[in-house]
């Protein structure tokens, strides 16, 4: 569907919904109401064909890693929209070499960029971390002429370092050995490495190594910086390691140069990714998340599963209650889903774990909607009106009650929408469209359904079920009784909220780790506290639970180190355990997602 035929569609059914307000010939009004209700199920149904292509599933449906990077500038420099803009493409480029598809890399914020890897092999997990992470910051600096000298004497105490110079180490393995060197260097590098253009891992006989080739301009500069130093030493600097310093042989023409040192395969290969895209400002990677594949496809069951029971639940009970106007409502949320699918799909938005738990919200907010109605339309008719003059009535004064709730909840959910990210930015969208399309569903399609049956005569008179039929409660008689348990109540809340502290949140809003294993037989929560004493992680809160009828141990702990992290998934999960998700927020951002209004 092209851009132009979707606006063009807007466009006519915004005429049509505009027209149908405005119009009071009611015959006019229905054929209007039908056109507009049949055009636009039918417009969404066209972008949801085919669904496994046009509904985006997030990663706690398809299963992958998301990481939330922050860009951390030196000083008191600020990050400009156009730094964050050569972050957002420079890691891009990055997370192209892992050859996934449709990755999402998109800015969150004034100094924040959300990346979502779908379907990352948990052994990749560490390389993406380290790739998006490193600044990749290259430097070429001079060695001081007379640096063994200095040093030397630096050490006795009787010279001091020269002006513009400072001291690196560099450091080399040798025969299962460190060996260390002090080297006096320029404080401004002679050379950067933006003016790199290609970078490739190289093997030879001293092992493996990056080649770089650089540009132009940065060739001429490399071979005026090598022609004027011959015999001088001069030191690759690589985020603020000295990677080697070899000493200038002969002039160096036509932008070639190599780093060598102590690499892996693995270690250059993801070193000339990341210098070939290197970044500006320094980033630290917040929050990491990440879920397998067999988890996602378990949530997707198990929310569809959830969803279905609501839907087949609600249809129970509105029609059994209302009987005709209860059928009506029931189409009426059926299209009302279409609508919000549709909407999804037309808009690129997508579907989350949180989202389908906003979709679930959504049939109970419309299913409420139509009971505001209904219960209108009997007092009505109890009044002796004709059927089509207390229909009327019954929408016409249902109309605010419906219209304040909704719009009161739809502030919340924009709220959440421009403040929030993940998981609840996913709840704020579904809620949102959510909301639009049952205000629709209930004030326009029932309505339409209603003005045809009365019009042809199939329905002559509305017949509902009383359950309650004596509703004449003097409630301002009890207004202190009333005033004096709500207080006693919060009162009580305030109290318990307050005595648990930290309890009360979860690694979300604090910042911790959470960890899922998952087995054929059920973990031993006992055997998890042990293993997690053992590195003083004693204090996280474990749980075992049956996921989709799969068992699972889900422990959270406080904000810990990396190594920490990894040392718990390698003492708990054994030969016949596997990690499932893999849950990290940084202090930071969960103190923020606490304060999100």
């Amino acid at each position: 569907m092209t851009p132009g035929f979707t606006f063009l569609a807007g466009i006519s059914l915004l005429a049509l919904f505009g027209w149908y307000f405005a119009t009071s010939r009611a015959r006019l009004k229905r054929i209007l109401g039908t056109i507009l209700t049949v055009s636009l199920v039918a417009f969404c149904l066209t972008t949801l064909y085919p669904p496994d292509k046009t509904i985006r599933l997030g990663l706690d449906l398809q299963g992958g890693t998301s990481f939330l990077i922050r860009l951390s500038p030196e000083g008191d420099r600020s990050i400009s929209a156009d730094t964050l803009d050569q972050a957002v493409e420079v890691i891009r480029k990055r997370v192209d070499q892992f050859g996934v598809s449709e990755p999402v890399i998109t800015p969150q914020g004034a100094d924040r960029i959300l990346v979502q890897i779908p379907g990352l092999a948990p052994e990749q997990i560490a390389a993406a971390r380290q790739q998006l992470a490193q600044v990749a910051k290259l430097e070429f600096r001079l060695v001081h002429p007379e640096n063994n000298r200095l040093i030397a004497q630096i050490r006795e105490g009787t010279d001091l370092v020269p002006a513009g110079y400072r001291i690196e180490t560099q450091k080399e393995t040798s025969e299962e050995r460190e060996i260390k060197e002090e080297l006096v260097v320029k404080v401004r590098p002679d050379l950067l490495g933006d003016r790199v253009r290609k970078a490739f891992p190289t093997y030879d006989e001293q092992g493996w190594g990056v080649a770089l080739q650089l540009d132009r301009e940065g060739a001429n500069l490399f071979g005026q910086l090598t022609e004027a130093h011959v015999g001088k030493r001069f030191a690759i600097v690589l985020d603020g390691r000295v990677q080697s310093a070899p000493v200038i042989r002969e002039p160096i023409y036509g932008g070639h140069a190599s780093i060598t040192g102590d690499f892996t395969e693995e270690e250059v290969r993801n070193l000339a990714s990341v210098l070939e895209n290197p970044l500006q400002t320094p980033v630290t990677v917040e929050e990491e998340r990440s879920v397998s594949a067999t988890l996602g496809s378990d949530s997707i069951r198990s929310g569809v599963y959830a969803g279905l029971v609501g839907l087949a639940l609600s249809f129970l009970f509105i029609i059994i209650y209302y009987r005709f106007a209860g059928l009506v409502a029931s189409i009426a949320l059926i299209l009302n889903l279409v609508l919000l699918f549709g909407a999804m799909a037309m808009f690129n938005f997508v579907l989350t774990l949180p989202g389908i738990a906003g979709i679930i919200l959504t049939i109970g907010m419309a299913v409420d909607a139509n009971v505001l109605i209904y219960e209108r339309l009997r007092e009505e008719i109890a009044t002796g009106k004709p059927l089509n003059v207390a229909l009327n009535a019954a929408y016409d004064r249902a109309f605010s009650a419906i219209f304040d709730s909704n719009v009161t909840t739809l502030i919340t959910a924009l709220i959440l929408f421009w403040k929030a990210t993940g998981p609840v930015k996913g709840f704020a969208v579904t809620l949102t469209i959510g909301i639009v399309a049952s205000m629709f569903s209930a004030l326009l399609v029932t309505r339409i359904c209603f003005n045809w049956a009365i019009a042809s005569g199939v329905l002559k008179r509305v017949t509902m079920s009383h359950l309650i039929k004596a509703t004449n409660f003097d409630f301002l008689s009890k207004r202190r009784l009333s005033v004096g348990i709500s207080a006693l109540v919060i009162l009580v809340s305030v109290v318990v909220f307050a005595g648990r502290g930290e309890k009360n949140f979860g690694i979300d809003f604090k910042g911790g780790d959470l960890l899922v294993l998952e087995g054929q037989k059920k973990l031993d929560e006992g055997d998890v506290r042990a293993a997690l004493k053992q590195i003083d992680l004693e204090e996280s809160v474990v749980q075992t639970e049956n996921r989709a009828g799969r068992n699972s141990s889900p422990f959270a702990a406080p904000w810990h180190e990396r190594s920490n992290r990894e040392t718990a998934r390698r003492k708990i999960s054994g030969a016949q355990f596997r990690v499932e998700q893999t849950d990290k927020v940084g202090k930071l951002v969960g103190g923020e997602l606490a304060r999100i209004p």
